[in-house]
């Protein structure tokens, strides 16, 4: 039996059904029908993870793409994907004139490629919407989450709009709803990241560790430090000078860029035995007290958010039933009982999709709105 909940807490507004959360399909984006010319769309990297989410995405959100070609490495050059019924081979990424003519390249086939290829890709007009962490703290290069800074999209001298680190975009779409009814001074956050972080082939290693270890076999060990299955590595990415990782040192960063804000972000990123869609704890501090009803009610006014937070019920987000959605949950809102400024909350998100092609897309999407594309 699940006790009352303690005087104060915070009710539930309605009912939510875990683990199939009930709520409103998300609507097909569809982009002005008096486009004057043809969309041209390319796909980096397409054979990866994110590459096949964008396809994907693509599809679902009915974006209009009137061509599509798809470029992959030598390995993966001449594999054929359908699209809207068509097949597409993929072709050897090469510094030649290939991107001539297109309009928005989706790129994510890591940070080496991207510096690499920038130029070949840009040079003709296109913009390249840019995956890896090549150009996310360059001056010149915006970092966009379209929910919370999508104007920043079109300034881009260098033609480049950078996608930030995953865990920091479902953090500052939560973060930005507090923004908007007091400032946030400062946020401690505990990441428990899926193995889709790593790819698809880290995907697989931790399926193939569960299947391993339940035939009685050496797991093998491969994508990450340590065997994942049945474990937690409290490292993502590599260590810096300061103790902190990369990973850790992108969401403080990252965070900055994209607000626009002075706020301090203190991280433990921390990979976790779950396949895809990534969880955060996060303790945020604002500049006066925020109530935890005030708080829920500007995550449920807030673009791309969804919240999920019934305690008499145990309704919370969880990664394992919230793969595949688009939106980043919240639940577990409640008062820091430490800091009389402090609120505390739990957010769940799909790393491969919120966390890398649909905010790509949603960026592409609002350029096109703009009449910029």
């Amino acid at each position: 039996m699940i006790s009352a909940l303690p005087v104060g807490a915070l009710k539930c507004k309605g009912s939510i059904n875990i683990p199939h959360i009930q709520t409103p399909p998300t609507r097909k984006r569809r982009t002005d029908n008096k486009r004057r010319h043809t969309m041209k769309v390319a796909i980096v990297g397409a054979s990866g993870a994110v590459g096949q989410e964008f396809l994907k995405v693509l599809d679902e959100r009915n974006f209009p793409v009137d061509e599509l070609t798809l470029f992959g490495s030598s390995r993966s050059a001449g594999r054929e994907y359908t699209f809207k019924g068509k097949s597409h081979k993929v072709k050897e990424l090469r510094h030649d004139d290939s991107f001539k003519g297109i309009d928005i390249a989706f790129v994510s086939a890591g940070a080496s490629v991207s510096k690499e290829y920038a130029e070949d890709i840009t040079r003709f007009g296109a913009t390249m919407i840019d995956n890896s962490s090549a150009f996310r703290m360059e001056a010149d290069v915006p970092l966009v989450v379209p929910e919370v800074n999508a104007a920043d999209a079109l300034t881009r001298p260098r033609g480049i709009i950078a996608n930030p680190n995953c865990t920091t975009i479902q953090m500052v779409v939560a973060l930005h709803a507090l923004e908007s009814i007091a400032h946030v001074r400062r946020v401690h956050v505990a990441t428990y990241q899926a193995a889709s972080g790593a790819g698809a082939a880290a995907m697989d290693e931790l399926r193939q560790q569960y299947a391993d270890i339940a035939q009685g076999r050496e797991p093998k060990v491969e994508k990450f430090a340590y065997q994942l299955a049945y474990n937690l590595i409290p490292q993502v990415d590599v260590f810096m000078d300061n103790g902190y990782t990369k990973e850790e040192m992108k969401m403080y960063n990252e965070t900055r860029k994209i607000m626009h804000s002075d706020i301090e972000v203190s991280a433990m990123c921390v990979r976790v035995p779950s396949l895809r869609a990534h969880s955060e704890c996060i303790w945020a501090e604002t500049e006066r007290p925020v109530s935890a009803e005030e708080a829920r009610r500007a995550f449920e006014a807030a673009e791309g958010i969804v919240v999920a937070d019934c305690p008499e019920k145990r309704e919370y987000p969880m990664p394992l039933f919230l793969s595949g959605r688009d939106e980043v949950f919240v639940g577990r809102i409640r008062k820091d009982i430490s800091n009389p400024n402090g609120l505390t909350f739990w957010c769940v998100s799909d790393q491969i999709k919120k966390g890398a092609a649909l905010n790509a897309v949603q960026i592409a999407e609002y350029l096109i709105s703009t009449g910029d594309k």
